[in-house]
């Protein structure tokens, strides 16, 4: 797609400046004829990957994925807030048909197809680099697909329909890329029971040469790629297969620096509280809370990627939490700090009873030891281990809140997997992992009859909603992108 390469050409400009700034001064940051860069050591394919290291974006700019935040059915928008939001936003709000002009770049697909590039490229070169040993250039390669993996991972539940066993081998999704060449122009759509497969034989091969300890949070290791994989056959409702994965996730978690969850008991204590990062109830709800850890600093990381989230919630009201979702934390939920019922500046929201994120300008999307946590426990409630299930969850909800609200006491087999979703809207809540949630839920029996919609007042309080129809669970690709393919069919 002449479009997903003009992505890639601005991809390899950034490259060149960032890597100048950081230092990397190395003559082969250039481009060959078809767009490639010149690497030859295995040392220069290590140092790839620090440009992948997270995505991110500067003020202002949207070129990465964070429409997911918009999507999930926790939020809710009002004015004066939403008229003042970005068109982008507000058809995203919206579930429109299509979220961007015809002339745009897709936000969902152009910061991942800059990384995919650089991951094809590692892992299609390194093998035959010099100067590094076989396990050096075998343990690159197998981040390089783990992490092509993650991609897909992201590009399926962007572009793909939910998995459904019965229709995912007919069902489109995106295509498999595993060229490192901008002048290919010719691709076509996978099916989304090829995408998932092509996850587990990258995550597969991967595994067995990737190491425990990984230099940085940032660079996926042994436990990462086994979480992702767990989560991959989660999301194809494969849950007793997704469990060993998930556990082993946990046994091989680094040792080399702390991956443990934080107790927001302490760390989320009011300021001057020792081990506190400097609540304070009276000036925090004000503005935005600069308090949790940054992504490769986050022990809750165990691979670290994020998305720029600021213009939607912690410096705008753009999206604000249903007065539902805030419901459903218990009054010592130490996770409600990460919240707050006023404006930027101090003024009450126009909703009562909805409320800002106001934790930080980005959103955390990586493999997250919360997320690996709460998936253990719902496989294990959905295999009929329960009691094994409710151990991980009171362990964890321990972290969150007192003893007495940590407690769970359920024993219907399908209310305690109810439970443990509604902890991850808790956990998670406006960080986007509620969209991609809904979407593996809406082919599971147990929430097919969910209905999914989101709630928008006007300046009179007057209430419109839009729901959410089964076409939008895909985006759609922009016309720009079908244009460059023609023959190339689109998503409903």
């Amino acid at each position: 797609m002449k479009a997903l390469n003009n992505a890639l050409y601005a991809a390899l400009a950034a490259f060149i400046l960032t890597a100048g700034v950081s230092g990397c001064k190395r003559d082969y940051l250039d481009l060959k004829p078809k767009g490639k860069l010149i690497a030859e050591s295995t040392s220069d394919y290590n140092l790839l990957f620090n440009n992948t290291a997270l995505i991110n974006t500067g003020a202002g700019v949207t070129e990465f994925p964070n429409g997911q935040l918009i999507m999930g059915d926790e939020v809710l928008s009002t004015e004066p807030y939403f008229s003042g939001a970005t068109l982008r936003t507000q058809r995203f709000f919206r579930y429109d048909k299509d979220t961007y002009n015809p002339e745009d770049d897709n936000a969902e697909m152009k910061g991942i197809m800059t990384q995919l590039y650089t991951y094809n490229k590692i892992a299609n070169e390194v093998l035959e680099s010099t100067g590094g040993t076989e396990e050096q250039k075998r343990a690159l390669y197998a981040e390089a697909i783990a992490n092509r993996a993650w991609c897909y991972f992201m590009l399926v539940n962007f572009y793909g329909k939910p998995y459904h066993p019965a229709t995912a081998g007919t069902d489109l999704a995106f295509p498999i890329i595993t060229t490192a060449d901008v002048a290919e122009t010719k691709f076509t759509r996978a099916t989304v029971q090829q995408v998932y497969d092509f996850m587990i034989k990258d995550l597969s091969d991967a595994i067995p040469a990737l190491p425990k300890n990984t230099s940085i949070r940032a660079r996926m290791g042994k436990a990462a790629a086994e979480g992702l994989l767990g989560k991959v056959l989660v999301f194809m409702g494969r849950y007793a297969d997704a469990l060993p994965y998930l556990n082993s996730s946990i046994d091989d978690l680094p040792s080399n620096y702390p991956v443990a969850l934080y107790n927001l008991n302490v760390t989320m204590a009011n300021a001057g509280t020792a081990g506190a990062w400097g609540y304070n109830p009276a000036t925090n709800p004000a503005g935005f809370q600069s308090l949790y850890p940054t992504a490769w600093l986050n022990t809750e990381n165990i691979f670290c990627k994020q998305v720029n989230a600021g213009a939607l919630t912690a410096d705008r009201s753009d999206i604000l939490l249903t007065p539902e979702a805030a419901a459903l934390f218990r009054p010592s939920d130490m996770r409600l700090r990460f919240f707050s019922n006023k404006e930027t500046g101090g003024v009450a929201l126009a909703f009562p009873g909805a409320l800002r994120r106001n934790s930080g300008t980005v959103v955390q999307i990586g493999i997250r030891l919360a997320d690996i946590q709460l998936l253990r426990a719902e496989c294990l409630a959905r295999t009929d281990k329960s009691a094994e299930a409710i151990a991980i969850l009171e362990a964890f909800r321990l972290t969150r809140m007192s003893a007495a609200d940590a407690r769970v006491s359920l024993t219907d087999k399908a209310a305690l997997i109810r439970f443990i979703i509604d902890e991850r809207i808790r956990e998670f809540a406006i960080n986007g992992f509620r969209w991609f949630d809904m979407r593996r839920l809406s082919t599971d029996p147990l929430f097919s009859s969910t209905v999914y919609k989101h709630r928008y007042y006007d300046a009179t309080g007057k209430l419109t909603e839009y729901p959410l129809s089964p076409e939008r669970f895909t985006l759609r690709f922009t016309q720009k992108v079908i244009d460059a393919n023609p023959g190339m069919s689109n998503n409903p």
